[in-house]
């Protein structure tokens, strides 16, 4: 005697699909949490038997948090931050190079700068412009090695780093605008042509 057809059997693998996701939640979307009795769906395991909560727990928020990298290598990587910050470090560097010597020979510097001003007299206050030159110098050289290391290890951790090259420059350059202020100010053609 032959069977009678099976009603409740798919008639095709895409009717059997689409029963099975009638039956289903929605899976979760990319970067969405599955519950645990999604996961389990997922890999075909069984309820574990637990017992019944006497108090339910508040409920959690729909989308946690996302926790921040904590190394080095979870930290996305920025090649342009890098390009910048080095060339930003190259830059500061032939500056550095090409003010040394002329701030080391400070009487020259000052009397260029003073014609630059406007100053038609010679420069005198030769003793401390040589030492507040050579204090300069010394400022330049500091402030950009610790600008370097300081942006060295911000890359190193994969951190943003192109801000401080700019920082160190502006630190740098106030300090050491206020070493070559003092000598140009106590000369006297310098002083009687400001207060003027």
């Amino acid at each position: 005697m032959p069977r009678p057809p099976d009603r409740t059997a798919p008639r095709s693998p895409r009717r059997a699909r689409r029963r099975r996701r009638a039956r289903c939640p929605p899976r979760p979307q990319y970067g969405e949490y599955a519950t645990p009795e999604q996961q389990r769906a997922a890999i075909r395991e069984p309820l574990p038997q637990v017992p019944a909560p006497v108090a339910a727990p508040p409920a959690a928020p729909a989308h946690p948090p996302a926790a921040r990298p904590t190394t080095a290598a979870a930290r996305p990587t920025r090649p342009a931050d890098r390009i910048i910050t080095v060339a930003l470090l190259a830059y500061g560097l032939v500056t550095v190079l090409s003010a040394v010597p002329q701030l080391w020979h400070f009487t020259d510097f000052a009397q260029t700068w003073m014609q630059v001003a406007g100053i038609d007299e010679t420069f005198t206050n030769t003793a401390q412009g040589d030492l507040w030159g050579r204090i300069g110098a010394v400022v330049f050289v500091v402030g950009w090695v610790a600008t370097a290391v300081t942006a060295w290890r911000s890359l190193v951790a994969r951190r943003l780093s192109w801000w401080i090259p700019l920082v160190g420059a502006i630190v740098t350059f106030v300090i050491a605008s206020i070493c070559l202020t003092v000598p140009l100010l106590g000369d006297p053609a310098v002083a009687s042509h400001f207060g003027a």
